[in-house]
């Protein structure tokens, strides 16, 4: 394998070598479904690209819960198929393809009424360990187990006493989303394939009624591309209808999207040694440990405004507060919230109006020769997704192909992390980091964090923590544009760290720091870093006056009221 890194040079170089010949595969969209699709398609030997329009998963699959679950809900509904599908995924990435990404997570769910609830709750939860544990499936949790209220309360002190009669716990997996993407297109690169952000489709390419390539903006340089392949796959997730626009044909389906939205609190604001899972009117609230913060989540509303930036509104914060805080023996405050995200997902649409009846299932679609469509599903079943898309891809190429492999192919830093793991304490004492902080960069990078080491031991100033994210090295800053394609300052403090999210000045006070360690890799001047700075506060203060905002119109229009991209 070549490497894996997605710096400066490596973009242009993709963006040269996609335009220079043609194509089997060119996928667009860089979300979890797309970055997984040409992973797929270029371990089958297939000459592949990927092109996204902004960042890598800064759509959906930044704004997630960030789980890997079978989705135990989903039992309720007798979707037997989705669950059991989804836990041989979680298991697969648990144990094999990302276990430096995806970690065990447990769950607690308090039981509000005596005898039959724990009869019903129970059968569902030992359903769903069984079906994990099927043959093939993978396992590595631990088993659900039943506890009395005394019990439950030990383990989650945060609870009211009346909240719960008793509880059942039980595990599932999580990831931090965004980084198992830019971790997936990684993988990808190191494969062979052409990889470019921040390089739009403006149109696509015809040949009477088969499509044979995109036009491609590179929105960085200003350059447009012809690439031309002989199979596109539009994996554009909530833009699905938009990208399907272009060619005059919106498909056999249609997509819809339904606003999630979470909160970010500090560890010390619930007391709890175990994640919470408590049933709604509609659906299911989590309250999910992350590092040394909660998340809460999640909504599910229809939303039919800016798809590129949902915007969280005061009544969706008082909706998931209200929730959570019916449990707790000490509620949550407005001043309690360190960070806010809004995200859609993709939903089939059916006949139900209610976007949490609309189906969770992916369908894949050859709506004109030489274009295949992948839309809906879940982040946990993102590699039958991409298998599916290519299967259907495959039909169009006049060669046999080899069949997917993916169940096999670890992701990039994979492979050797336990070992790693293991030494950790040697790794700390020959770098001179505090263990923790090896183990921060093994869980964030796996094997490649000896990378990042390799840029703290030739310049040593940047094995210092930020000063006002100090959960994060300034290496990861440096590293996120040098090696895995941040361009923008948003790109660093959203989705390669978390500080957006994870501190309440919402990475503002990193910003400056964070875009001077940013600057020599990307050529930046002294007005560059100050305005990725602007822009970055600006987009900081546009989202906080939206989460003040009465409803989604509202909400909507403030969160428009910052630039989409950095002034040239």
């Amino acid at each position: 394998m070549r490497t894996a890194t997605l710096g400066p040079a490596e973009r242009a170089e993709s963006l040269a070598s996609m335009a220079e010949r043609e194509l089997d595969v060119l996928v667009v969209g860089g979300g979890v479904v797309g970055a997984g699709t040409v992973l797929d398609a270029v371990t089958r030997g297939l000459s592949t690209g990927l092109v996204e329009a902004r960042d890598w998963a800064s759509g959906t699959s930044s704004r997630s819960s960030k789980l890997v679950h079978g989705g135990l809900r989903y039992l309720e509904m007798l979707d037997f198929a989705l669950v059991r599908e989804a836990l041989k995924e979680r298991g697969l990435l648990l144990e094999k393809l990302a276990p430096h990404l995806v970690k065990p997570v447990p769950f607690l769910y308090p039981l509000r009424h005596k005898g039959w609830e724990r009869l019903y709750a129970g059968a569902g939860v030992a359903l769903y360990d069984t079906m994990s544990m099927a043959p093939g499936h993978g396992r590595g949790l631990p088993v659900h187990r039943h506890l009395s209220r005394r019990h439950a309360l030990r383990v989650a002190p945060c609870l009211k006493r009346d909240a719960l009669v008793g509880a059942l716990q039980y595990y599932d997996a999580q990831m931090d989303d965004a980084r198992f993407v830019a971790t997936l297109v990684r993988t990808a690169a190191a494969y062979g394939a052409k990889v470019a952000n921040r390089a739009r489709v403006t149109g696509f390419l015809r040949e009477g009624e088969r499509v044979v390539g995109a036009r491609v903006q590179d929105v960085e340089g200003g350059g447009e591309y012809e690439v031309r392949a002989k199979q596109v796959v539009n994996a554009t997730g909530v833009w699905t209808d938009d990208t399907q626009a272009m060619v005059g044909e919106r498909g056999q389906f249609h997509v819809r999207a339904s606003k999630g939205i979470h909160l970010v609190v500090p560890k010390d604001r619930i007391h709890s040694t175990t994640g919470l899972i408590l049933r709604t009117e509609k659906s299911v609230l989590f309250v999910i440990p992350w590092g040394r913060h909660w998340i809460i989540g999640t909504t599910d509303t229809g939303w039919d405004l800016d798809k590129a930036h949902p915007a969280a509104s005061s009544a969706d914060i008082d909706y998931l507060l209200e929730h959570v805080n019916s449990v707790l023996a000490v509620p949550l405050t407005r001043d309690d919230v360190q960070g806010v995200y809004a995200g859609l997902r993709p939903l089939l649409a059916g006949e139900s109006d209610a976007t949490s009846k609309l189906s969770r299932e992916h369908t894949v679609a050859h709506p004109v020769p030489g274009l295949v469509v992948v839309a809906g599903g879940k982040y946990t079943t993102y590699r039958v997704m991409a298998k599916d898309a290519v299967d259907e891809a495959v039909h169009g190429l006049d060669a046999r192909v080899a069949a997917c492999v993916t169940e096999d192919i670890p992701l990039v830093g994979a492979e050797g992390y336990r070992a790693l793991w293991n030494a950790r304490a040697r790794i700390a004492a020959r770098t001179g980091l505090h263990v923790v902080r090896v183990e921060h960069l093994l869980n964030r990078y796996g094997s490649l964090a000896e990378e990042v080491l390799e840029l703290v031991a030739q310049e040593p100033m940047l094995g210092e923590p930020l000063q006002a994210a100090d959960d994060y090295l300034r290496a990861e800053i440096t590293y996120a544009a040098s090696h895995e394609g941040a361009r923008h300052l948003d790109d660093v403090l959203t989705r390669r760290t978390r500080i957006s999210i994870e501190t309440f000045d919402r990475g503002t006070r990193s910003a400056r720091e964070a875009a001077e360690l940013m600057a020599p890799v990307l050529g930046w001047d002294k007005d560059r870093i100050a305005r990725e700075v602007r822009h970055y506060e600006k987009r900081v203060e546009a989202e906080r006056d939206s989460q003040r905002q009465p409803d989604d119109l509202t909400a909507d229009a403030a969160r428009l009221g910052a630039p989409d991209s950095v002034p040239s």
